[in-house]
């Protein structure tokens, strides 16, 4: 399974997370469609499940992370994104009770803990924040976007094979 945890930070800086129904908190996020980058798919799952608005080229990917929680495994890639418009709703009320900002510093005493991807999400923006125990590996993304070459991948600019 692969998807993108979005962490979105508000201008006082607080995080945006998600109550599901089971009591545990998460980040917005979802799957990854075929051919879809972590980017397109970051901004599309935030304006499906929380209404707000970001454009793709806008959203970080800073790492990514692999968790095997009930012996499922998983890529996430942990995206970033610090100016969006609107305001978040409850779009998807099957999945999510109500989206609330919190203060990074204060997410690992929040009742219900952390989604175990979401939780790995955020030790790998943020490893000095105090959050549950979760068996996750990071792989920090050191150059992003623009300043890594970073092209589409459409099928037609494939890299030339090495001589």
């Amino acid at each position: 399974m692969t998807g993108i945890g979005m962490i979105v930070v508000d201008p006082d800086g607080r995080i945006l997370l998600g109550l599901g129904h089971d009591g545990r908190w998460e980040l917005p996020g979802g799957k990854v469609d075929p051919g879809e980058s972590f980017e397109r798919a970051g901004a599309r799952e935030l304006a499906e499940e929380t209404s707000l608005q970001v454009d793709e080229d806008e959203v970080s990917v800073i790492a990514v992370v692999l968790d095997d929680e009930r012996g499922i495994p998983r890529i996430s890639a942990a995206g970033l994104v610090t100016d969006v418009a609107g305001e978040p709703q409850v779009t998807e009320p099957d999945k999510i009770v109500r989206w609330q900002w919190h203060r990074p510093e204060d997410i690992g005493d929040i009742p219900g803990g952390l989604f175990v991807p979401s939780a790995g999400v955020l030790r790998a923006w943020r490893p000095d924040l105090t959050l549950p125990r979760v068996h996750t590996y990071s792989y920090p993304i050191s150059v992003i976007g623009a300043e890594a070459g970073r092209l589409p991948c459409d099928g037609r600019n494939r890299p030339e094979p090495r001589k």
